[in-house]
């Protein structure tokens, strides 16, 4: 880090000194841009800026549970880069919600997009409440009541966010109802909707099945496939179902999934029927991953345990490791327990769920690695397919949707491999993907006006 990018990162740690989770994602991001602001030094400016939000919204959102009682959480809405295209990014309901979380988030989003090379600028969203044990009932009258204040700042061509972690189809449905009600008009101001209200096919599986065609063109440099490939996958959510499912497409072998209370580990594979009694277990029956072992024989559960803080997930010998489940997950000795396991690579399906003591043991050992604003690009990429399906008023098929999805990720893979090849860092796909998204957004706010 030279010293006029340093002086940038330092300012950001003066100005909020307690958010580490977004001082995280920024010295990542500027770690990598050495080589483009020598190159370009003019961009130092855009530099200092784009380390500062747009627009960062906080309020209150009050609603009521089942039993009549007030609850008072937070709501917000950061509004980060728009040089390109409106903001757009994900909504997350969890009690960990703060605004360091979604800065970082926010910030990671920017360069995502640019990345996908649709016109999209960067945002993100969310509240400390947490869906999980709450009725269909309560959840509607948080979400009616978190609209009530949010659907001034967001527009079709001003804002449009979209589910992540808490915020599934029923949340959005509520969401969209309510904002439909209060602008009294009908648009596609949020993604991830239901097929019945201007959704778009292949949106639920677009994230999992995209950071495996990331992966696989990866492994392709290297000769490489996911046929007879054994595969660790971390989290059992979307992301990780869909990811479990298109590997099989390809011929891999899934071994691992979890959720916070542990991991399983199935020897013989996760295979469709499997993987169809998973997705019923958390979806329908919202039940815990430890009941998989309960129903397949010759199947290994772990309990997680605080102390000490090692996921065994990741000493399990596989040939490629997919952690999708939340941020930091993956620390610098598990990442030196999947080196030891014989990874050849990793792509990450969650936002930064490796830490930087983890990129550093997989790109020390010469072990492919991919940033998840490269390999998790697809969901956003697809919610920008359905904001353009929502303007043109039609609907693609599945097919339509999933290869112009594969095609996207075939595109982030050949920028950033590319990128990083002519700034003389040869396969460091976090150098490449920061340098790539970041140019394209430098570009776009010399020519506007750094306003």
């Amino acid at each position: 880090m030279n010293n006029a990018i340093k002086s940038v990162y330092d300012s950001v740690i003066a100005r909020d000194p307690d958010q580490p989770e977004f001082h995280q994602a920024v010295e990542e991001v500027l770690d990598s841009l050495g080589p483009a602001l020598d190159d370009n030094p003019d961009y130092i400016d855009v530099v200092k800026g784009m380390v500062e939000p747009e627009r960062v919204i906080q309020f209150r959102v009050p609603w009521y549970d089942d039993d009549g009682q007030l609850h008072v959480n937070r709501g917000f809405r950061v509004q980060f880069n728009s040089a390109i295209g409106p903001y757009k990014g994900g909504l997350r309901f969890h009690p960990s919600v703060n605004l360091s979380i979604l800065k970082f988030l926010g910030f990671e989003q920017v360069f995502k997009n640019s990345l996908t090379g649709l016109p999209m600028g960067g945002g993100k969203g969310g509240s400390d409440f947490d869906p999980k044990g709450r009725s269909d009932s309560e959840v509607m009258r948080f979400c009616q009541s978190f609209m009530a204040e949010l659907w001034r700042h967001i527009g079709a061509n001003l804002d449009v966010p979209a589910g992540d972690i808490g915020v599934g189809g029923r949340e959005i449905g509520f969401l969209f109802g309510m904002y439909r009600k209060l602008a009294n008009e009908f648009t596609g101001v949020l993604t991830g909707k239901g097929l019945p209200y201007g959704g778009s096919l292949i949106r639920p599986e677009a994230t999992g099945y995209g950071l495996v065609y990331f992966a696989r063109e990866m492994l392709a440099t290297k000769d490489k496939s996911f046929d007879g490939a054994t595969v660790a996958i971390s989290g059992s959510g979307n992301v990780a179902q869909f990811a479990c499912e298109k590997v099989l497409d390809l011929g891999g072998v899934p071994v691992t999934m979890s959720d916070s209370s542990g991991y399983i580990f199935d020897p013989k594979g996760i295979d469709r029927d499997k993987l169809a009694w998973i997705m019923d277990l958390k979806n329908n029956r919202r039940g815990r991953i430890k009941e998989y072992s309960e129903n397949f024989e010759g199947v290994e559960y772990t309990e997680t345990k605080p102390e000490p803080n090692l996921n065994q997930l990741w000493s399990t010998n596989v040939d490629v490791a997919l952690p999708c489940a939340t941020q930091n997950e993956v620390n610098g000795e598990e990442a030196q327990m999947l080196v030891e396991g014989g990874v050849i690579a990793v792509a990450e399906g969650a936002n930064m769920p490796c830490t930087p003591e983890a990129v550093e043991v997989f790109q020390k050992n010469g072990i492919l690695f991919a940033p998840g604003k490269a390999s998790n690009a697809g969901g956003v990429a697809t919610s920008g397919l359905e904001m353009s399906q929502n303007s043109l008023r039609m609907s693609w098929s599945r097919e339509e949707v999933d290869q112009k999805l594969e095609g996207i990720m075939v595109n982030i893979h050949k920028n950033a491999f590319e990128t990083a090849e002519r700034y003389g860092m040869p396969g460091d796909y976090v150098a490449g993907a920061n340098i790539a998204g970041f140019l394209k957004v430098a570009e776009a706010t010399m020519a506007q006006g750094i306003l």
